[in-house]
């Protein structure tokens, strides 16, 4: 008689066990789905800023490119066609009938002077473009070469060790280490007020380390990005190209020294 209400008592222990089970189940699939999509909303986030980033990135670099063509068109327009002006003048003018000995003399003297200022201001200008040194020896041979350069400004003293294989760059990644230093120095000329800069470049196993440092009145990053004359974006923008790491660490009168990392594997 009493075996009928236990065996309901045990199905309803077994149907409030398989609904907590089931509970459980869904809580479970709840929790994940939702951590789930938090985890995917975060990823998605982060997409989100590495393409602001990248957007950043590339408008800065735009921005970089045309400042150089306006440099080199200014130059271009300083250097050789105001130049080339008062050679086509002078040269016109010993066209001109019944003109003197002395005076002809005079203004070929002029246009011979001219001549050779406009030849060494094309050189420098293809130089700046791409440094002759570089092409035909290599990074180590074009950054001594500058390194020789900068030291005749006088502006401050220069150590540098430069230890790195010939060969072991591809001609693009050496271009674009080349112009990072050539940045660095151009900013410590205009702006640190540095008495010494050292630079170094060599390799530890597959790992290509640049590094500088000056001890300068050095700025404050953030600031500083913001500002085109320092041209960090570009520098940051040759690191983004190389693939490499870039460290920047720069304080007010603590100096500036920065770390470009090249994973050669």
């Amino acid at each position: 008689m009493n075996q009928i209400p236990q065996d309901i008592e045990i199905i309803n222990i077994l149907f409030i066990a398989i609904g907590l089970v089931l509970f459980m189940a869904l809580a479970i699939i709840v929790f994940f789905y939702f951590s789930r999509k938090k985890v995917i909303q975060s990823q998605l986030e982060t997409a989100n800023l590495e393409i602001a980033h990248q957007k950043d990135l590339l408008k800065a670099s735009i921005v970089t490119q045309e400042a150089e063509r306006k440099r080199i068109a200014q130059d271009l327009h300083d250097a050789i066609s105001s130049k080339l002006n008062i050679v086509s003048l002078n040269a016109n003018i010993l066209t001109e009938e019944n003109i003197a000995s002395s005076e002809a003399n005079k203004i070929a003297n002029s246009i011979v002077k001219v001549t050779n200022t406009v030849l060494e201001s094309s050189r420098q200008i293809a130089h700046d473009l791409l440094p002759p040194t570089l092409e035909k020896f290599g990074l180590k041979a074009a950054l001594e070469e500058l390194c020789e350069e900068v030291l005749e400004t006088k502006k401050f003293a220069i150590s540098y060790k430069l230890a790195i294989a010939e060969n072991l760059l591809s001609k693009e990644q050496e271009l674009h280490l080349f112009r990072i230093v050539q940045e660095l120095f151009n900013n410590a000329i205009k702006y640190s007020e540095a008495s010494q800069v050292q630079l170094t470049l060599e390799t530890v196993e597959n790992m290509v380390t640049l590094r500088y440092k000056d001890d300068g009145k050095g700025f404050n990053i953030a600031q500083g990005k913001q500002k085109k004359g320092l041209g960090l974006s570009g520098i940051e923008n040759r690191a983004v190209i190389l693939e490499g790491a870039l460290d920047f660490n720069s304080k007010e009168n603590e100096g500036v020294e920065v770390v470009v990392k090249l994973d050669l594997k």
